[in-house]
């Protein structure tokens, strides 16, 4: 199981995340993820941190689909392996309604057609192999009607085949992920409820003739290390109450439903009327011990280097630490090491 870390976005905080890369970089570790919500641009920090960096891989986790052209988005990535030296690897996801629909203006309808359309010129953008033709519905290219013409991109890519990610909870987004990607990139996936995604992989696998060999299950797991376990476990807690009740609204938040299939019904249900109605401290009071424990690493590093072989034994490939301080990323290079 490869390690890598996940510094989130950018929101004007305080930590570096030239200091974190280039912690992760020095300790050895497989990779280094920006995202992206309705602020910063998961690609301008990512682009900032291979200019301070030399061999660590980059990973966009997540780029919104809703966000930009799929076009834009092979232009993108095109650009920035060439810039790092062929160190990308491009996590796409669809957002969510509020995001899509509030933010960037575009419907949030049929997100696996959606995606499917997406990432197939995306992949034709970096294979070069002819113009870029799509018949849509989505994202018909070129635009019918129009006095536009297909056309190849004028930059031959590094890597035709950069590894494209998906961001999926639902079953079927799973199953598409598995079909059509390189990789996944799940959040508070719990190595103790593994099967839960089985049947959704093993689909997406059969519909695109491919095995489990080449595809890489990369949860983004989120990591606070130090010897007072619930000290640990406080400093989770708002994100979980954050995902499980306020990523969304009351009828639609896939983390909220995903904690529920976990068998956190009565706690998620809770917590998201508490945090929607304002009270997110009670929110966050709610969040079950055993809830950040299953889905999180928390603890001394003993206890850590224990949970990461739970991790790698229930099918993990790479695993994306959510950090944010250098100290924590020494502390996961010891429980690797």
């Amino acid at each position: 199981m490869r390690i890598g870390i996940h510094v989130g976005h950018w929101e004007g905080r305080p930590h570096d995340l030239v200091a974190l890369a280039a912690e992760a970089e020095r300790a050895g570790l497989d990779s280094v993820w920006t995202s992206e919500t309705w602020g910063s641009d998961a690609l301008l920090t990512l682009t900032w941190i291979a200019a301070h960096t030399e061999r660590i891989d980059l990973g966009a986790g997540i780029v919104q689909m809703p966000g930009r052209t799929p076009a834009a988005a092979g232009m993108a990535a095109l650009t920035l392996d060439h810039l790092s030296g062929g160190r990308l690897r491009l996590g796409l996801g669809v957002s969510g309604p509020q995001v899509a629909e509030g933010w960037h203006g575009v419907p949030f309808d049929h997100p696996l057609e959606r995606t499917r359309e997406y990432v197939a010129i995306v992949r034709s953008v970096l294979r070069r192999e002819a113009p870029v033709s799509a018949p849509g519905p989505h994202y018909p290219l070129p635009l019918p009607g129009g006095e536009g013409k297909a056309l190849k991109t004028n930059v031959h890519p590094l890597r035709p085949d950069i590894p494209v990610y998906l961001a999926a909870m639902g079953p079927r987004n799973v199953a598409l992920a598995a079909e059509i990607g390189d990789g996944w990139i799940p959040f508070l996936y719990s190595p103790e409820r593994a099967d839960v995604f089985d049947g959704s992989i093993a689909e997406g696998l059969r519909a695109g003739g491919r095995n489990r060999a080449v595809f890489d299950v990369a949860p983004m797991v989120p990591v606070s290390i130090g010897d007072d376990v619930a000290a640990c476990r406080d400093r989770l807690r708002p994100l979980l109450a954050l995902y499980a009740g306020g990523m969304g609204s009351r009828r639609s938040n896939f983390y909220h439903a995903l904690v529920t299939r976990y068998g956190y019904g009565p706690a998620a249900d809770a917590i998201r009327d508490a945090f929607l109605d304002g009270r997110r401290a009670e929110a966050t009071a709610m969040v079950p011990d055993a809830m950040i424990d299953e889905l999180c690493l928390v603890g001394p590093v003993s206890l850590v280097r224990e949970r990461l072989n739970a991790w790698g034994g229930a099918g993990v490939t790479t695993l994306l630490a959510k950090v944010n301080d250098v100290a924590t990323i020494r502390a996961l290079a010891e429980a690797v090491g």
